[in-house]
This record gives C-alpha cells, structure tokens and sequence, in this order.
C-alpha cells in the first residue's frame, strides 16, 4: 500500500502526483498541516527527519525527497516508462532533475514568498513572525526567509532566482528541437514532470510570460504538459478557485518589479557572453 504525506498545494508533491497519476496507482493521503507546524512533531520526524513533504511510505518503507519518490516509484510500479532506458537520456533526464532540485525549488519558493506568504506574515503578531522563523532549522534557510521577508522582490535571493528561470528557460528553448516534444525526447518524462509544478506555480501567479514569450518551444512544451490528464489530476485539479485567485493576484502585484529585474538580469555582461 501507498501512503503519502503532502501539505496544501506542496509544490514538491505536485511532481509526485504527476507521477502517480500516469502510472494510475491507488493511494492514500495524509494532509500535514504546515502552517500549525505539524511537520516538526516527532511522530512526523520519524518519517522525515528534515521535517519537510513530501514522504511516502510503501508497505512500511519510507522515501523521502520528491525527486528520489518519483524515480522510486517509476521503478516499483507499472505503467509507463518514465526514465529513459538509454544512459545517456537518462543522464539528460537527471540534469533537468538537478536543475529544479538545486536551483528552480528554491527559486520558486522565494517568488511565491515575496508574492504571496511576505503579506500573511506581516498579518501576524511579532511574536508568531519570530516563532514562524525559529522553527526554520536550517540557518541558510532561515536567512533565505528573513532576506524575503524584509526585502521583497528587492531580495538578492530573488534575483538570484529570477536569474536561476532565466538560465532554466534559456536551456529548455535550446533543448526542445524542433519537432521534439519533451525535454529528453519524443517520450514524456521524469524531467518533463520535474518541470511542470514550478513553470505552473509560474502561471498561477501570472509570471510565466515573462521568461517564454520570446520563446515558442517552451510555450508548445506548456502547451502539451497542461494538456496531460496526469497534470490535470494532479495540481489544477486539486486546488480551489480561490487558491487559484489568491496566487494570480498576488503575483500580479509584483509583477512589473519582476519583469524589471529579469531585464536586468539578461542585461548583466556575464563571461563568455
């Protein structure tokens, strides 16, 4: 039996779902409540020493990181072939995996904070805002949170993010040749499902056309991820209007800024440039 443990609209999990759903598995869900910091209690980091989601636990065992579960359970479970068989693609695969794991995740999450979670924060009392960052574990993060916090788009590590979509949008042009559908080939995989969560999260807070509309491969690869039932079933699917209203417009607000430092960021001479 298939368990996993997820958050509201986790963007981690989304990669999970996606694949769950084109292998047409059957599992459970156990909803952690993030907010009420239900991811620290011990019974949970017992799963997940890190404290974070997604985890799954299959017939007792436990993976953890949403890229591992993902490949995890291509291996394990029938259906579809979502890693390449040839080493070399699957290589390519693993890049894009890379590329989101250390680099477009932390990006996404500091876009979607200065949009979106900097104003819940204000809304609180000193006192939660303080217990909210103490309960970051990790200092590179917690400055990363406070950085956001403060500063808004003006973060450095904002536009260390802006920069982090611009080079990801940049290769996925030059990769998509033409009259190849995803990332690695003519056949959908882990690298395509890796991708879509954050260039949706992108969408939903109306800043995706600022990094692909000069780029009409990236924009057909969109236009074919949205279209899969898999990633219907999995991220719009499962939110609500009002979560789709929520990020729309509270990305729009910092809309013009991003798009103002995203030109700044293509104007930078860079080596090799």
């Amino acid at each position: 039996m298939l368990k996993l443990y997820t958050a509201r609209n986790s963007i981690c999990t989304q990669k999970v779902f996606i694949t769950l759903a084109e292998k047409q598995a059957l599992y459970e869900i156990r909803d952690i409540d993030l907010f009420s910091n239900e991811q620290f209690q011990p019974w949970y980091l017992a799963i997940n020493p890190k404290g974070v989601v997604p985890a799954l636990e299959h017939d007792g065992r436990i993976v953890i990181e949403s890229t591992l579960i993902a490949e995890y359970l291509d291996d394990v479970l029938p259906g579809p072939r979502l890693t390449p068989a040839d080493a070399h693609t699957r290589a390519r695969m693993r890049l894009w995996s890379k590329a989101v794991d250390e680099g477009l995740f932390e990006a996404t999450r500091e876009l979607s904070f200065s949009a979106m979670f900097r104003e819940r924060m204000r809304a609180m009392s000193e006192e939660q805002r303080e217990g909210r960052f103490r309960n970051v574990g990790d200092p590179v993060k917690r400055a990363r949170f406070m950085s956001t916090y403060e500063h808004g788009v003006e973060s450095p590590y904002v536009y260390e993010g802006i920069g982090k979509f611009e080079i990801a949008f940049r290769t996925m042009e030059k990769d998509l040749a033409p009259g190849q559908p995803w990332l690695v080939g003519d056949a959908l995989t882990l690298a395509d499902i890796n991708m879509m969560p954050y260039v949706a999260r992108l969408d939903y807070l109306d800043l995706l056309d600022i990094w692909i509309a000069q780029r009409p491969r990236v924009q057909a690869w969109w236009s074919r991820a949205k279209a899969l039932s898999s990633f219907q079933a999995a991220i719009p699917d499962r939110l609500a209007t009002a979560d789709l209203e929520t990020m729309r417009s509270f990305g729009s607000r910092i809309r013009d800024r991003v798009a103002a430092r995203r030109d700044d960021y293509v104007c930078q001479p860079r080596n090799g440039a």
